[in-house]
């Protein structure tokens, strides 16, 4: 029997390691332990209760004003201390790109234990941007016994880089998660959320909308907005716009004041539940965010991205995705296509998803079982 750590922060890599945890710990061959640093407390406390994970380890590192110098070696310090040196692991599980991810790599590697990397090979080329994300992933990959990619976009990226041992392409276990997520949906909670969202007309065809990026503050944002009302206005019976609007005033405060009409809902953040769930009954999403553009096209949802480049280019390129940028008119233009032209619309919604169905999980189990 194998005894792994599955170890992460943050709510992103709490909902990529859920069905990774579901698959190992129903095989009698692992031993499976969770820790948690608690990069992003309540989001990550809310996706933990959610999919039901058990946490054995929770080292809650987070501090006002932290550093991010400071946050690095607490963070090494802690997991080495509190998790590595009380009990033996024959595996490591990491994800992404975090500053969970790099410490985690770094203590699992000075014990000697094999690392895990999961979602590898993603790279930007500039090493300052994201950061310090890029640079994570980057140290991550030269120590990291198995490199699990979601693309062969990755895996070339692993191999300029002269990384092709134990290098496998398995798609992302965003996907296993958000399948598995909409099953723990049941009829009690469909009750629920159509209860609370009793506002949005779900009879018309939604347009979900989610905008938070730094590079959208200012006149882009604007523009979004203005097309979003251009779209309001002439669908207003066809068409209900709902857009859980980013806490950042740089977002709230223009959307608050430029996004008024009758058949636009501006709502509170959505939590990871109602999120998937308000993905399932939409018919078109507007989105600047990275996980749903690999999310959307698994449940046959076009996206429309609101981004001049994305690093997501194989869902752009496998046509489940269209740059639209903040250009209002491109905005405009591609709703337009979407909402009168069925054809148009069944080409995308019907369009195979680059980043995988849904299998994930068990492929890394089955290669990790065998190896």
């Amino acid at each position: 029997m194998k005894k792994v750590l599955f170890l992460f922060g943050t709510r992103p890599e709490a909902i990529k390691m859920a069905p990774l945890i579901t698959a190992f710990s129903s095989d009698a061959n692992f031993e499976v332990k969770v820790g948690v640093t608690a990069q992003h407390r309540e989001m990550l406390d809310q996706v933990l209760a959610f999919f039901e994970i058990q946490v054995d380890y929770d080292l809650n590192v987070m501090k006002p004003n932290q550093t991010l110098h400071q946050l690095t070696a607490d963070l090494i310090s802690k997991i080495t201390s509190d998790i590595l040196l009380k009990e033996h692991f024959d595996l490591v599980f990491v994800q992404g790109d975090t500053t969970t991810v790099l410490a985690g790599a770094l203590a699992a590697f000075y014990q000697k234990i094999k690392i895990i990397h999961i979602e590898a090979g993603l790279r930007s080329g500039d090493m300052l941007s994201p950061f310090p994300e890029e640079m994570n992933r980057v140290l991550t990959s030269r120590i990291a016994s198995f490199h699990f990619c979601p693309t062969e976009a990755s895996l070339e990226n692993l191999a300029k880089e002269n990384i092709t041992d134990n290098v496998y392409v398995v798609g992302n276990t965003v996907i296993d998660a958000l399948l598995m997520g909409l099953k723990k949906i049941d009829a009690a909670k469909e009750t629920e959320l159509l209860s609370k969202f009793d506002f949005v007309d779900f009879s018309k065809k939604i347009i979900l909308v989610t905008c938070h990026r730094r590079e959208n503050f200012g006149k882009p944002f604007e523009e979004i907005c203005d097309a979003l009302l251009e779209v309001a206005a002439a669908y207003k019976d066809l068409v209900e716009i709902v857009y859980p609007v980013h806490l950042n005033p740089n977002v709230k405060e223009v959307a608050q004041k430029k996004l008024i009409a009758n058949n636009i809902k501006l709502i509170t953040p959505l939590d990871y539940p109602e999120l998937i769930w308000m993905m399932d009954k939409s018919n078109i999403i507007i989105t600047d965010s990275g996980g749903i553009q690999e999310e959307a096209p698994s449940l046959g949802k076009p996206v429309l991205v609101l981004r001049e480049v994305t690093e997501r280019m194989e869902g752009v390129d496998a046509g489940t995705a269209i740059l639209v940028g903040s250009d209002k008119a491109k905005i405009i233009l591609e709703t337009q296509k979407l909402l009168e032209d069925s054809s148009y619309y069944s080409q995308i919604a019907t369009a195979s998803n680059p980043y995988g169905d849904g299998t994930t999980s068990e492929k890394i189990k089955a290669i990790i079982s065998r190896s």
